[in-house]
């Protein structure tokens, strides 16, 4: 029987549609492509002339880009292949996984793609926001290193509050966004007047002449990818504001990022047509605003660029969680400072992430630098997406035909992408291609080394050593571990358990205890999952327990233990008074005591060298690891450590030869 622990879950309150969750959702989901406007634009004129052609057919790709990438795959499709609610590249891999073994390594990509690209966008929001002082005459000539110190203490207060949680500022953003949103459509209509020819872009037909007339037309993709960068946040962010209000809100943001960039287009074709604009000192965005506002109009997007930098901390913080629970990444210490849905805290990312924007920062100096390198690596976690969300189609039994159309044109534009993009590798694209290829070799060497145990543990019937355990329990010869002695196993079939545990209490040094419980954790695929099953393989002397906790749970293991256990004791399906006597006459309740097994490599292994240097390298991850005892969750005063040696791959019978002396 299933039983459904009384954990207090999220509300399903923020996904109803209403203007509250609207603006709720212009908070959490659009910071990324929201802000895109600051730097889009600048990068693709950079160093080019301004004709219509350029203009009209850079504006058309942007549009078409934003309406065939972003709000048919993501927000019309892929917003479908939602995991109870729940969104994101390796909530997708959750449906999926159970098909084909082998999307474990698309999902790996694109998950280390996400968080290493995502490192940039911190960086160039900030930079780009606050090199908009320039364009006010008072601060034209203000030193680039003054604003290199700028970011940096912003992404240092930043990063430091994120251990507080974000709940008080948090109600901040959807109003701050939303007047951000306005001010982009406000700023672009106030400047189509200028060129009302600008409206031409929305044809494709401008976009094809510019990708195949052009001079090297096709690279300017690399540019106008950044417009779209942030769709893959947007689906990961699903179940923080539901399928509803992303897809109304998109309709109001998609519209103000397009009269933002036609109006920067018409601005541009007015002033400079014929000429070359000076990046370097100058922005089309900026440009657009009266001299009065621009003080305003930097402080507005400066904190547009903060919420963008925050939803991307918060998004790499689930995006970590999700992959200790799929054992894809080393455990790591998690820290839940509010009760706001996803409000989650890792130290050592919090510390990774700011190291890393940091380092970009100081590399990098400019935007303009950035956007060089900006949207290599998140071609690949979108490529990840198509190739995960088509075996999503398959698994619904969707038509083949349109499974193969959709892997056409999605995978068509997404190698374009990627191809127009690689021309940013030596600009500075490698430093988010190492950082991604670092953090996807993390969890290729954390999900290779468990594949690799896993093929060598053994596992025995338990029924064998039933009777020896019931015996061993009732000799009073044997001095007594614990009244309640409780394994953590990993054997999925109740009628299993490791070698080593029954190792552990017959051999090693036999474990005499009242009640021996073992207990299992299983995470489902389903993100929210909180049950537990009980069986009772002796009464009151043999116990298992089987937790199904969902992939986004946290596995406080000892709370819930103690909850199941007071569960069965109001049932009267064990008592746990303690066997002593004197304490027995009393009604003390006995003693608990978890045992953990900790692996160590053995020297007693001839392993092929590849897989050697996996274990080496997985053995060291492990030690910068959380410990076992807490990545369970459990209290360590009620915790021992046994150790035992990992011997995957036996070395041969020496062949030694006794030598007789005489």
């Amino acid at each position: 029987m299933v039983f459904t622990l009384n954990l207090p879950l999220v509300s399903n309150q923020i996904n109803k549609v209403s203007f509250a969750n609207l603006v709720i959702a212009l908070g959490i989901i659009y910071g990324d492509i929201g802000t895109s406007p600051l730097y889009v634009l600048n990068a693709i004129i950079h160093g080019r002339v301004i004709e219509e052609k350029l203009i009209l057919g850079a504006l058309s790709c942007i549009i078409w880009t934003l309406t065939l990438q972003t709000t048919i795959k993501y927000v019309w499709l892929t917003l479908k292949a939602d995991n109870k609610g729940e969104g994101g590249i390796f909530s997708l891999y959750a449906l999926v996984r159970r098909q084909r073994r082998w999307l474990v390594i698309p999902a790996m990509l694109g998950g280390a793609a996400l968080l290493a690209d995502g490192m940039i966008t911190p960086p160039i929001s900030v930079t780009a926001a606050i090199e908009g002082l320039r364009q006010r005459p008072a601060f034209r000539y203000i030193d680039q290193s003054t604003i290199v110190y700028l970011v940096i203490g912003i992404l240092v207060i930043l990063f430091f509050l994120q251990q507080f949680g974000t709940e008080s500022i948090g109600k901040l953003f959807g109003p701050i966004m939303f007047l951000w949103f306005s001010m982009l459509a406000v700023l672009g209509c106030t400047h189509l007047l200028d060129d009302l020819g600008i409206f031409r872009a929305l044809s494709p037909h401008y976009a094809i002449q510019l990708l195949t007339t052009y001079p090297k037309g096709f690279w300017v993709l690399g540019a106008v990818f950044l417009c779209t960068t942030g769709a893959e946040a947007l689906y990961s962010d699903l179940g923080h504001c539901g399928r509803g209000n992303i897809r109304y809100s998109w309709i109001y943001v998609k519209t103000c990022l397009i009269l933002n960039y036609l109006g920067q287009g018409a601005w541009l074709l007015a002033q400079y047509k014929g000429k070359i604009f000076d990046t370097s000192v100058g922005n089309p965005f900026y440009s657009l605003m009266p001299e009065w506002f621009i003080v305003p109009g930097v402080i507005i997007a400066t904190a547009a660029a903060i919420i963008a930098s925050q939803a991307l901390i918060t998004g790499s913080f689930t995006l970590i969680s999700e992959s200790m629970r799929l054992n894809l990444w080393p455990k790591l210490r998690i820290s839940y400072p509010t009760e706001e849905r996803g409000q989650s805290y890792i130290p050592a990312i919090n510390f990774l992430l700011f190291t890393g924007c940091t380092g970009i920062v100081l590399y990098f100096r400019t935007s303009a630098h950035m956007e060089a390198a900006y949207g290599l690596a998140i071609t690949l976690c979108m490529l990840a997406t198509s190739i995960l969300f088509s075996n999503y189609l398959i698994s619904r039994r969707t038509n083949s035909l349109l499974i193969y159309l959709y892997l056409v044109v999605y995978l068509t534009i997404e190698l374009s992408f990627l191809f127009a993009n690689l021309e940013k590798f030596p600009h500075g694209g490698f430093v988010t291609l190492i950082v991604g290829g670092g953090l996807f070799s993390v969890m290729f060497i954390w999900f290779r080394a468990g594949r690799i145990k896993n093929r060598y543990v053994e596992f025995v019937r338990m029924e064998h050593y039933i009777p020896q355990i019931q015996e061993l329990s009732n000799d009073r010869t044997v001095p007594k571990s614990a009244t309640h002695l409780v394994y953590m196993t990993s054997a999925g079939n109740p009628k299993e358990i490791e070698h080593k545990i029954i190792y552990s209490i017959l051999n090693k040094k036999p474990k005499r205890a009242d009640i021996y419980w073992f207990v299992h954790v299983e995470t489902t695929d389903a993100p929210y999952t909180t049950e537990y099953s009980v069986e009772h393989i002796i009464p009151n002397d043999i116990i298992r327990v089987e937790f199904r906790l969902g992939f986004r749970i946290e596995p406080k293991i000892n709370l819930m233990f103690r909850k199941v256990v007071e569960d069965l004791v109001k049932n009267r399906e064990v008592n746990i008074t303690s066997r002593y006597e004197s304490l027995e006459r009393n009604n003390v309740v006995g003693d608990f005591q978890f045992i953990v097994m900790e692996k160590y490599l053995s020297q007693d292994n001839e392993l092929p060298f590849f897989e050697r240097v996996i274990m080496k390298l997985y053995f060291w991850l492990k030690q910068l690891s959380l410990s076992e005892e807490r990545g369970f969750g459990l209290d360590p005063s009620n915790v021992t450590i046994e150790k035992f040696p990992l011997i995957i791959s036996p070395v041969p019978d020496f062949n030694l030869k006794r030598i007789i002396v005489e």
